[in-house]
């Protein structure tokens, strides 16, 4: 890790800021002092191939950076397809609490788990849809809410039995998951109620906090959005919970290519607590 921090964009000690210049002077021998290191990915040209700029590190580098703070029980942030977001091990029940403490969260509120491959869907939720709607949705901006299967850490969501799971549609993050060859518990990097970010520096306030920050630079069309959430745990229903950034095509899949119907409501489990509160408010924010 001593050359990723060497070339880390800023870095954190005892409250202070740092710039990327004088982060590179003070090498390696201050890594293990710092808090956090800010990460900036390579930026893929239009042929694919990554280009080096100033203060850029080596993207296997920072995944591997990533990997190993998020082993240890570390919170990061991560750019994902929508807005930036807050990840750690969703089978780390500190870890998870951590999350909630980080944003000043309600314990209330779910937290989103991604994962790197359709398949994974299959080992931490109970899928009541066809596989090729998987395939048509994801990866992409969108979170399906399944029934949550015994493999998934009792200590995430204890409230409710569903789960919303996402694949986002963004290589460093599929990649992230694959290394870490278990769920990322993922949420929105903000202060719990505050406006999503599409940008690190918008979420600065947070990085005393994070054992790594990637850069991934802004994202998309600055919507700030976020994922389309919709349940699929009813069979052959959906309903959707937070209209997102992907609404209109996510609809479009369910309803004309695989003649789901929506669901009204009634005496399905909310997904969240207490029962007063809507499926819709519960995830107004990821």
């Amino acid at each position: 890790m001593k050359s990723v921090c060497k070339v880390a964009v800023e870095l954190f000690t005892s409250g202070r800021t740092h710039s990327s210049a004088s982060a590179r002077r003070l090498g390696g021998e201050m890594c293990k002092e710092l808090k956090t290191k800010v990460l900036r990915l390579l930026s893929p040209t239009s042929n694919g191939p990554c280009v080096h700029q100033q203060g850029q590190t080596d993207n296997a580098e920072i995944l591997s950076c990533t990997v190993k703070s998020l082993k240890e029980g570390h919170v990061v942030g991560v750019p994902t397809d929508t807005i930036y977001g807050l990840a750690c091990l969703a089978q780390n029940s500190e870890a998870v609490r951590k999350t909630y403490d980080i944003k000043g969260r309600n314990g209330h509120k779910p937290l989103a788990i991604c994962v790197g491959e359709i398949q994974d869907i299959y080992k931490y939720c109970k899928v009541k849809v066809k596989d090729g709607l998987l395939g048509d949705l994801l990866p992409g901006p969108v979170t399906l809410v399944f029934e949550r299967s015994q493999v998934l850490n009792t200590d995430l969501n204890p409230f409710t039995s569903l789960v919303g799971v996402r694949i986002p549609d963004d290589a460093f993050m599929r990649r992230l998951c694959q290394m870490c060859a278990e769920p990322l518990a993922l949420t929105s990097a903000n202060i719990s109620s505050h406006t999503s970010t599409v940008a690190v520096q918008e979420f600065q306030e947070l990085w005393p906090k994070l054992a790594v920050v990637v850069d991934g630079g802004p994202i998309g069309d600055h919507s700030r959005l976020g994922s389309t959430v919709v349940d699929l745990s009813v069979l052959g229903k959906y309903r959707i919970i937070r209209p997102g950034c992907a609404l209109s095509s996510t609809v479009d899949v369910l309803e004309h290519k695989y003649g789901l119907s929506e669901d009204s409501g009634g005496e399905d489990e909310p997904l969240n607590s207490p029962p007063s509160t809507s499926r819709a408010e519960t995830h107004n924010r990821r």
